[in-house]
């Protein structure tokens, strides 16, 4: 299968962003990583890095939503669903390497647009705190507690990348569940 130019682009994008911060990374950068010629970065996103990064962080979006909701599929329990989704992460963690950080606050928590940036960002955070909440409700959870749950998890994963970030240690994601439950 092959990446369209603008994948490509965004993709490329979201990890260099991820591993040197919105500001820490310039365009030549990230069109010398995708082996892509300047034209095609306006072609695809008229605004430059601001489009650009708005993109990647849609991509990681998504990304991270197939991953919850993969890890809460086949899940028995909302407590399997959360041991499941650590688990996933650390594998994550360990692929993309302990300099990166969090797709969507490395992304957008900087940049010329702070207000569109974080008001993305909510959207994104609080959708991956309805998407948990949901598969709390469908595994018994009454609505009250499924969003505490969904919320602690949220807060839960962004603390434990940021530790295994500044440990080195995927494994301070795998060990999240026993500290949740």
């Amino acid at each position: 299968m092959s990446i369209s130019t603008k994948d490509k682009l965004a993709w490329t994008a979201a990890k260099l962003f991820q591993e040197k911060g919105f500001d820490g990374v310039g365009l030549n950068e990230i069109l010398a990583a995708a082996g892509l010629p300047k034209g095609s970065l306006y072609h695809h996103f008229p605004n430059g890095k601001k489009d650009l990064a708005l993109e990647a962080a849609a991509l990681a979006d998504r990304e991270m939503v197939r991953i919850i909701n993969d890890a809460f599929a086949s899940a028995e329990t909302y407590r399997h669903g959360v041991s499941t989704l650590f688990h996933k992460l650390a594998k994550l963690f360990e692929l993309l390497g302990s300099h990166t950080g969090c797709p969507i606050s490395e992304i957008l928590f900087a940049g010329p647009d702070r207000n569109e940036f974080r008001t993305r960002s909510a959207t994104y955070f609080n959708g991956w705190i309805a998407c948990i909440e949901g598969h709390a409700i469908r595994l018994g959870e009454t609505e009250a507690a499924a969003q505490q749950q969904a919320e602690r998890l949220f807060i839960s994963l962004q603390g434990c990348w940021t530790l295994a970030r500044a440990n080195e240690d995927s494994d301070q994601l795998r060990r999240a569940p026993e500290l949740l439950f």
